[in-house]
């Protein structure tokens, strides 16, 4: 008798392309972990401002089992719930059954972004532009940074903001414009050198992971993180190899390159001899400190990835647990502060109590804790940017609980937290009430002046 299945009249149901990526990429094991008890509702922020299941964690994971169990199919509302996720991971810490979230969030991620067909040719090169060309890319990084340096010091800034030049675009971008802080077109290692001695007997001897837009929008904050660091008992070597993180690529379905940034990050600090990684950026920190479930299915990088992982460590972290701390004075008029948690750095890294005990350390500062704190700003990356409608209903909340607080000054630990946050300032007309300042600038600017 003829085999049936292989008649010509029988016909066979075409699979999804994006839903056959689907079932490859995510992860069986954590998407049956989820009990839908519901303890992730409380605690994400984009279903606090809708009310809506799908824009909960529990309800993200329910898409993407149906879609993975072939019950749906996977379409434009759900690629767009997933991209409408910010990716805080505020659900993992309040999660009973340790539901790896963020993971199944990169991998849904990472299977839209192969599935590019529905992406247009501008998307497409601007994706290849930044994530392959530029941020990988040290020499252009800087090179950004020059031009930066050059638009804000020539009059071409102050030119731009007084014709009206800046309206052409679109309001968001307008806004964040407002805030770039001063770029540098020298990196830390151009303008300090590689390795740094401890002041006093050495404790131990600790890499500074640079970052990519922290070495020329922030330069400054390195420079005061290893001024902190030496002055805590710590040489300090600073690897000139090292490269980007890779961290906007993993959350943007860039995982390939992610995985290619990691290899690298992770021979150069390897090769480096160092008893910690030390991070000052938590959303770099929170990927560094995952590097070995980005490398865990490569069995040639497996081992080394483990040991970077268990190595990495953010600088609050490592200052309170591990350091001798230098003494915090404010020598002026008394002053309030407050703090806005970095999601990576608290959900991620899972730290949270390091940052409040070195705020607490300085003499004359009133510290006073915020209302949700540990809620996102709405930055979340380059979320602000793609999401600003949402960012943006997000960070007029968020500023509600910082006006608040009547701090003079509001801290935080990562540098897109940092601008989001001078932006909801520039935005609520708080300019002269408050400033935004990264936790590192902060405690050098109050280190005693016999120890700077």
């Amino acid at each position: 008798m003829a085999n049936q299945a292989q008649s010509p009249s029988v016909h066979h149901k075409t699979v999804n392309p994006l839903a056959a990526k689907l079932q490859l990429r995510l992860d069986p094991d954590q998407l049956t972990n989820c009990m839908r008890c519901g303890f992730c509702l409380p605690a994400c922020p984009t279903f606090a401002e809708t009310g809506i299941e799908a824009e909960s964690p529990r309800g993200r994971i329910a898409l993407m089992k149906a879609v993975a169990d072939g019950i749906m199919e996977p379409d434009r509302a759900f690629e767009e719930q997933m991209n409408h996720c910010l990716g805080c991971r505020a659900c993992e810490p309040a999660c009973p059954a340790d539901v790896k979230y963020g993971r199944l969030l990169e991998q849904a991620r990472d299977a839209i972004e192969d599935h590019t067909e529905r992406h247009s040719i501008g998307v497409k090169l601007s994706r290849h532009a930044a994530f392959k060309k530029l941020f990988p890319n040290q020499k252009r990084m800087k090179l950004i940074g020059r031009s930066l340096q050059w638009y804000q010091q020539s009059g071409l800034q102050k030119f731009a903001r007084q014709s009206g030049a800046m309206k052409l675009f679109p309001k968001h971008m307008q806004a964040m414009e407002k805030i770039l802080p001063e770029a540098s077109g020298q990196g830390i290692v151009e303008q300090i050198g590689t390795r740094h001695p401890a002041k006093g007997e050495r404790i131990a001897t600790v890499a500074l992971f640079r970052g990519c837009l922290m070495d020329v929008l922030f330069t400054s904050t390195n420079r005061h993180t290893v001024d902190l660091l030496t002055e805590a008992g710590f040489e300090v070597v600073i690897p000139e190899e090292q490269n980007c993180c890779g961290a906007l690529h993993a959350h943007s379905g860039e995982a390939e390159m992610a995985r290619s940034l990691a290899r690298q990050n992770v021979q150069v600090f390897k090769d480096a001899g160092v008893e910690f990684i030390v991070s000052n950026a938590g959303g770099c920190g929170a990927l560094l400190v995952e590097y070995d479930h980005l490398l865990h299915e490569d069995p040639t990088w497996k081992e080394d990835a483990s040991w970077f992982a268990a190595h990495v460590i953010d600088i609050s972290e490592l200052l309170v647990r591990h350091g001798r701390l230098p003494e915090f004075h404010n020598e002026d008029v008394s002053i309030r502060i407050t703090y806005q948690d970095s999601c990576h750095l608290r959900n991620v890294m899972r730290t949270s109590d390091a940052p409040r005990q070195l705020m607490k350390q300085v003499k004359g500062v009133t510290y006073a804790e915020m209302k949700d704190a540990d809620r996102c700003c709405g930055s979340a990356g380059i979320y602000n940017l793609t999401q600003p409608e949402m960012a943006g209903q997000i960070l007029d909340h968020k500023m509600e609980h910082v006006r608040d607080t009547q701090a003079q000054v509001l801290l935080t630990s990562n540098p897109g937290c940092l601008l989001q946050m001078k932006h909801g300032i520039e935005q609520h007309g708080l300019r002269d009430q408050m400033q935004a300042v990264h936790i590192v600038d902060f405690l050098h600017d109050h280190m005693h002046p016999s120890r700077k």
